[in-house]
């Protein structure tokens, strides 16, 4: 008989320790906020305009019109950007419910991040700048080493990143599903509730597809003469559209950016390859993506590895820095080849606070604050 209690008491304690043991692993699980909705998105009756914009003639004729990258099969909708920017803000389509696209890509700083590197949800950082998100319609590869070709394929890779948001497709579906504010989202962009990875993608890219950045005292000087430039402004204008510096040879069009990659000569060795360690191909290596340089006063710091804290800095690399590299862009060379001699241009003090100013006139401060690109949940 006591072998018999004890053999129930055995049988009752590890049911017991059982039940313990998965109530301790409940109590330490990571509460789903997609489930416990704790916020919601504060939207228009009726959506932004997003996809009628007029933009400037110069944003919409040649060259700019062969670099705009919107796709036939995703158009920009008031619904699908509206959508878009809803995602773009939620954090809760990361694992821990702490980052979204936009913890790396603020409004206030041209949606780029005003550190070298960005923290991601488990406070390690990106080995990379966060590149500003601007007019990326006009872009056909993105990405520091131009990696992801379409921006409907780029939206989605920060979101699988183990370093930022660390979800897998499949779990950012089914945890949108389960957020109450999608459903009508999803019906208003694409005539049904379905959430699908593509739409997802889709509408991140619309959002991303129509920030669109044309309204700059670089722009109104362009209809007005630069009436209202500075004589330094002026100056540095000129300087930077002169043979001597070249400036534009690399930063062209309206949008002052590049369309193919490039090595500067930050280095002579670089740590960090870029397009080079994606191809595996040495002529490759150190190239990276020529960013747009509108706002570029909001988006310090600089270059794909944050070096630069400022815009004097970054002129002085090209004035008198840019170091030998076996594939240096042939336009910072002294031969006009590549990998040649670095050229040394030994600007004034003038000269370099002109381009600073310059520079600054390309700042969009409208852009900075337009509601249509603001957080929804703030």
């Amino acid at each position: 008989m006591e072998l018999k209690y004890c053999i129930v008491w055995k049988q009752r304690l590890i049911v017991f320790l059982v039940i313990a043991i998965l109530f301790i692993l409940s109590s330490c699980k990571k509460d789903n906020p997609a489930q416990i909705e704790t916020y919601q998105p504060s939207l228009p009756a009726t959506p932004y305009n997003y996809s009628n914009v007029i933009l400037p003639s110069a944003f919409t004729s040649s060259p700019m019109n062969f670099f705009n990258s919107i796709s036939s099969s995703n158009p920009i909708t008031d619904a699908g950007a509206t959508l878009g920017r809803v995602l773009f803000y939620d954090r809760q389509i990361s694992r821990n419910n702490k980052v979204s696209c936009a913890s790396c890509h603020q409004q206030e700083f041209a949606f780029a991040n005003n550190t070298q590197f960005s923290k991601g949800l488990y406070n390690e950082l990106t080995t990379r700048n966060s590149m500003a998100i601007i007019n990326t319609r006009f872009s056909f590869r993105y990405f520091w080493d131009l990696r992801s070709v379409t921006l409907e394929n780029q939206v989605l890779e920060p979101i699988k990143n183990h370093v930022e948001m660390d979800m897998t497709l499949e779990e950012v579906v089914d945890r949108v599903k389960l957020i109450g504010y999608y459903p009508k989202l999803f019906q208003d962009a694409f005539g049904t509730t379905e959430v699908t990875s593509q739409r997802i993608s889709y509408a991140l890219s619309q959002f991303l597809h129509s920030m669109v950045s044309y309204q700059s005292k670089y722009d109104q000087g362009v209809d007005n003469n630069f009436a209202d430039y500075t004589q330094l402004e002026m100056d540095g204008k000129d300087l930077f559209f002169s043979g001597s510096v070249n400036c534009n040879h690399c930063h062209f069009t309206v949008n002052f950016f590049g369309n193919q990659p490039a090595v500067n000569g930050l280095d002579a060795t670089y740590t960090d390859n870029g397009l080079g360690t994606l191809t595996g191909d040495p002529a490759d290596d150190g190239k990276f993506k020529i960013p747009t340089l509108r706002n570029i006063e909001m988006t310090a710091p600089y270059t794909h590895d944050g070096r630069f804290a400022t815009l004097e800095e970054v002129i002085e690399h090209y004035n008198s820095g840019i170091q030998a590299h076996p594939n240096l862009d042939d336009r910072l060379t002294v031969e006009g080849q590549i990998g040649g001699t670095p050229k040394q241009y030994n600007m004034t003090t003038y000269q370099k606070q002109s381009l600073v100013a310059f520079l600054k006139t390309l700042t969009d401060h409208s852009f900075l604050t337009d509601v249509r690109f603001s957080d929804p949940f703030n």
